[in-house]
């Protein structure tokens, strides 16, 4: 389970980051004041922080150069919309990416998730049953018969196989493989999730055991 240190003076906004990421697997701490994010990470350890820039005592520009001083925690800062000049001092000192107020859930998560995974060193490839994706060179096998695979197939297989049992939604999915602010549709996941699946089939692999729809959701990857 990764951590997730949130600061932010407001609880109402600690509150609500709280509820989008906790359903999601994702243990969160909830600090009013950078001074007290501070403190804690003075004596625990945490995968990444959510920072506020706007925060009276210490802003959250002057604690993200202070973590930068004595830790190496991804950080991403929740900034005012427009504010494109804290957006930019933010990057400059050691911030990893940031995201404006009032955001969208879908949009938080994905790049939560593209900062672990920037963040965290992947595995050369993973097992499943067989199955066995190679990051490097971008293959796929199974029991030794290679699976050709489309660059966005495997992006979404390697997604869906580092994050068992977890729901993706279609907008989830298109942020997280196609990228931000990309014009895809709908039925172009469900073609891609289609055509991954018959690949998968032909090589003789279950597909449809561990490749499931869920209706009116989006996608999941079984364990």
């Amino acid at each position: 389970m990764k951590t997730i240190l949130l600061v932010d003076d407001e609880p109402m906004m600690l509150d609500l980051l709280s509820l989008y990421l906790s359903p999601l697997g994702y243990q969160c701490i909830k600090k009013e004041s950078a001074r007290e994010a501070l403190k804690f990470l003075e004596s625990n350890t945490v995968d990444l922080i959510l920072l506020d820039i706007m925060m009276p005592d210490m802003s959250g520009l002057e604690a993200c150069q202070e973590v930068r001083k004595n830790w190496d925690i991804p950080i991403i800062m929740l900034t005012a919309l427009g504010d494109k000049a804290d957006i930019i001092r933010g990057l400059n000192i050691g911030a990893d990416d940031y995201i404006s107020k009032p955001f969208d859930e879908e949009e938080l998560v994905a790049r939560i998730e593209a900062v672990l995974r920037r963040s965290t060193k992947q595995p050369e490839q993973i097992s499943f049953k067989g199955l066995t994706l190679i990051q490097d060179s971008h293959q796929l096998f199974y029991k030794n018969q290679e699976i050709s695979l489309t660059p966005k197939e495997f992006g979404m297989l390697n997604l869906f196989l580092t994050n068992t049992n977890r729901v993706f939604s279609r907008d989830h999915l298109i942020e997280s493989v196609w990228g931000y602010n990309v014009s895809t549709e709908d039925r172009t996941i469900d073609s891609h999730v289609r055509n991954l699946r018959e690949k998968l089939r032909k090589a003789g692999f279950p597909a449809d055991d561990y490749l499931q729809t869920v209706w009116g959701v989006g996608y999941k990857w079984k364990s």
